[in-house]
């Protein structure tokens, strides 16, 4: 067995994994800058290809709509970008020059999904925009690129946020490019969106939330080893009721680890470049 206790991304990435299903369509891309990459890909990567190589092995891996299934051991350094050489020279089931192919978005094909934002709200509302008025912010942002259709179309979405304070974890985002749950499954359904779309849960460096779909609200699912529950309150720009009898995220076990680590990512080079703990 390998020696070691698990590292905050290892816990992660083992809980993400036990979330997917056999029959699930994943998708993700490739995030920049380092607490992002973690959390918006690596993370999620390493999570569908330990559920395959465990309970989920007709699980379909998209890795930025072109690449399926790709073998993400043989991976010698992380991609900073979609179309690397690296990522293109992989082991795949099939590389695909014309996403989504046979993927289609409105009939909710990808039943899991992967994205983050510089602000989520108290109803799973992202923002990826701008910081202030959108014809004169404090900040203007990436855009949505994807995101929108994320919670929108695929079956549900992990929220992955690489960093937890009250800038990006706020009452209600300045700008919505990814709507949530305005008023709960109530308010999806008004919107024409499917019931069984949009975010499932989102993970950060202090906890995992996860909503109330009546009222459409985020509540605290867990909270990871060593984290004050007071911590994440004062860390979250909303009210987050009563936080006394919040579980602890669960740690791996011995045997999920070992695979983790000899066969998901043996190099160490997707879990191991960054601390998402200083994330915070």
């Amino acid at each position: 067995m390998t020696a070691g206790a698990p590292t905050l991304a290892e816990t992660l990435t083992i809980y993400v994994a036990k979330q997917l299903r056999d029959d699930d369509v994943g998708f993700t891309g490739m995030v920049n800058g380092d607490a992002s990459a973690m959390f918006g890909s690596a993370i999620p990567l390493a999570a569908m290809y330990h559920a395959q190589l465990t309970h989920a092995p007709n699980l379909t891996l998209l890795l930025a709509g072109w690449l399926t299934n790709p073998d993400i051991s043989k991976l010698e350094t992380m991609p900073d970008s979609e179309f690397k050489a690296s990522l293109r020279d992989l082991d795949a089931d099939a590389l695909i020059n014309a996403y989504p192919a046979q993927y289609r978005l409105r009939r909710g094909d990808i039943t899991v999904g992967f994205s983050n934002g510089a602000q989520v709200d108290a109803y799973g509302n992202m923002n990826s925009v701008c910081i202030g008025p959108h014809d004169h912010p404090k900040v203007r942002l990436v855009g949505p690129i994807f995101q929108t259709e994320h919670l929108a179309f695929f079956g549900r979405e992990i929220i992955m946020m690489p960093h937890h304070d009250r800038r990006n974890f706020v009452e209600k985002v300045d700008f919505v490019s990814a709507v949530g749950y305005p008023g709960g499954v109530a308010g999806r359904r008004e919107l024409g969106l499917d019931v069984g779309s949009g975010p499932a849960l989102v993970i950060t460096p202090l906890c995992v939330f996860d909503f109330d779909l009546e009222s459409g609200r985020m509540r605290v699912k867990s909270v990871h080893d060593g984290v004050d529950p007071a911590e994440v309150r004062a860390s979250t720009g909303f009210e987050l009721g009563d936080l006394s009898d919040v579980p602890v995220t669960p740690a791996p076990g011995p045997a999920d680890l070992e695979i983790l680590r000899t066969r998901v990512d043996p190099r160490g080079i997707m879990l191991s470049n960054a601390n998402p703990g200083e994330a915070r």
